[in-house]
Order: C-alpha cells, then structure tokens, then sequence
C-alpha cells in the first residue's frame, strides 16, 4: 500500500504544494493536495479491468487558484448555504461572509478549500493515507471561536476511499464539513445515464435562493425520488432549475455509517457507493458548469459533466430548529466520516 508525494505547485505566497499520491492493490490511485485538502484525482477499474480517472479536476494547480466550483474541494466550516450570512447563537447573532449573493455558501470567501493545509502521510495495515490539520481561528469567516480541524483520507484494498472528518472548538460554532468532489464514472461526456438511487423517502425544499424553507418533505410523486434507481436524464428536465442539486434526508440512524448514494454507470460498469454518518446528503448534478472550465486533459467541463453526492448537515441548519443541531461546543467532538466504496456491475 505505497503512499508517495510530489511537488504540484506553489500558492501566490510563494509556499510550496503537494500531491498525496495513494494506490491500492488493484490499481485504483487517489491524489490528495494539500492546497485545500482537496482531492485532485480518483482512478478506479472498469468492468474490464481498465483503470481510468472517475473525478472532475485540473492537471496544474492554476486551475485551483482561480474560480472552479470547488472540485474535489474540503468545504466548511459550514458546507452549503446559510441564509442571509447570519444566524443567532446562544441569542447573539452572527454575520459571515456573503459569497453567494445575501447568503454564505461552503465556507465564504476564502474557506477551507483556499487555505494551505499541514500533512502527514502514513500506511497502516490494508491502507495508504494521508492525514492534513490546520487551526481555523476565531473569527475567520465571521465564524466564532479556533477550531482545530483535521481531515484524514485513506485509500484500503478493498478500493474505498474513507474521509474521517474531526474538529474541536473552544466556543460554540456551528460545523459542517464534507468533500465536495464531482464525479463522471464513465470518464468523460455527460452523467445522465448514470443510474442513481438514494434512500431517502424526504427533503428539505428551498426558496428560489436556494435557502430552506424549514419544511420536511416526502419525495413520493416527485422527481426527487430516488428510493428506487432511477438514471438521471429520465426526469432531470421536470426538475426546477435545470437539474438536482437538493439536499435528501437519509432514512438512516443518526451517526451510524451508511448509504447515502449509489450510482452506475451502465456503459463501463463502474458502480460507487456513498457511505456517510452524517443525516443529509446534498445530489448535484453539475447544472452550474458551462463548458468554460477546461479541466484534465483538456476536456471542457459542460453541463451535467459530473455528479456530486456531499454527506452533510443539513443547509442553514444554524436558522432552521427543526433541523439536526450543528453546534460544535467546547468539550464536544465532531466527527464525520465518508466513504467511497466502488465495485463493477
């Protein structure tokens, strides 16, 4: 189980970034940077045996300095929106930075996946890995308190990719952390043949900001309902919006690992599963992307170029007290693991 590292780059301030290369023994490979502790690459076997490249990314590290749609990217301290860049706290209110219109989105301006990150490779029994920390302190964002963070990516023979999430605060705040890669199981062209289903019977709906409203939903009688599989181009065009990107309220235990998402891919035969113990998983299905990006080996990334399935909290939870609490205190850990599991049809 080698684990190797590469000079990738430098950041504008002159520090220099690397790639975390992890394989396994049946040939999948994962790249971890530790610009952002984003996950650059992710190659997995086909049906046949072919290893090809599954994720949505960039060959240099100028396509992570500049503006992308957080590929592969570790987003917090809050992934997703928050409404109005403000919520109350023990009935003070906070204010964060406004990145997406009035509202803030994975981590404001500059959130995790702009910083630089510590990392520390290891191997352990059936597992490469490597393990990135960094001190997010107080203030940062507008959030409040330092919170320690550290982000633990580990590539296992039996080809998962597990994230361990853990962060620790010294005053409340609300966390929320999760990986936010986008995925096309069959390599290039578009993900709409992908055959996906999410056990999930309820969402959250939003606001024409894309803001939860506080309701709990059934998916019954919608296109959202993916509790059988589903490929995504049979009813993405009834979806408002031009595609999914809604956040699925997992019928699963609260904290115990388990399926969030599975998809094939019918033409390859890849198939991946999502695990998650968080109680929410955001589906997006790329509707943002415009074919401007061009991204590894030249592709140009269009619309619906990639899928991506991000365990989580759910959005604006700090306003919404119906929602699963997301305060962090003092004394308390947060802990949040996922796990890409892929296999062949």
């Amino acid at each position: 189980m080698p684990s190797t590292r590469r000079h990738f780059g430098e950041t504008p301030e002159g520090h220099a970034v690397h790639l975390h290369v992890l394989t396994n023994d049946s040939g999948m490979e994962a790249a971890v940077m530790d610009y952002g502790a984003i996950l650059v690459s992710l190659k997995a076997p086909d049906s046949e045996g072919r290893v090809g490249e599954v994720t949505l990314g960039f060959d240099r590290i100028e396509g992570y300095l500049g503006q992308h749609p957080y590929f592969g990217a570790t987003v917090g301290r809050y992934a997703n929106r928050i409404g109005g860049a403000r919520f109350l706290l023990d009935g003070k209110e906070v204010r964060l930075a406004a990145n997406n219109g009035p509202n803030h989105l994975h981590g404001g301006v500059r959130g995790f996946d702009r910083v630089l990150w510590e990392a520390e490779d290891f191997e352990e029994d059936g597992s490469a890995g490597v393990r990135l920390r960094r001190l997010s302190p107080d203030g940062e964002e507008g959030y409040p308190g330092n919170l320690d963070v550290a982000v633990t990516y580990a590539l296992t023979d039996l080809d998962e990719l597990r994230i361990d999430f853990e962060a620790t605060s010294d005053e409340p705040t609300p966390v929320n952390l999760t990986n936010h890669t986008y995925f096309n199981l069959r390599g290039t062209g578009d993900i709409l043949d992908h055959v996906v289903q999410i056990p999930a019977s309820r969402y959250t709906p939003v606001d024409e900001g894309l803001i939860p409203t506080g309701e709990i939903a059934p998916v019954q009688g919608t296109p959202l309902d993916f509790t059988a599989p589903h490929a995504v181009r049979e009813r993405i065009a009834a979806v408002p919006g031009g595609g999914y990107d809604h956040n699925f309220v997992l019928d699963k235990k609260p904290g115990c690992l388990a399926c969030a998402a599975r998809v094939e891919e019918p033409e390859g035969g890849r198939v991946l599963e999502v695990l998650t113990t968080e109680p929410g998983a955001q589906f997006y299905t790329g509707n943002f992307l415009d074919g401007t990006l061009v991204g590894r080996d030249g592709q140009r990334y269009g619309r619906h170029a990639g899928f991506c399935v991000e365990p989580q909290r759910f959005p604006d939870s700090p306003n919404q007290p119906g929602f699963p609490d997301c305060v962090l205190r003092p004394g308390g850990v947060y802990l949040h693991t996922i796990v890409f599991r892929f296999a062949v049809l």
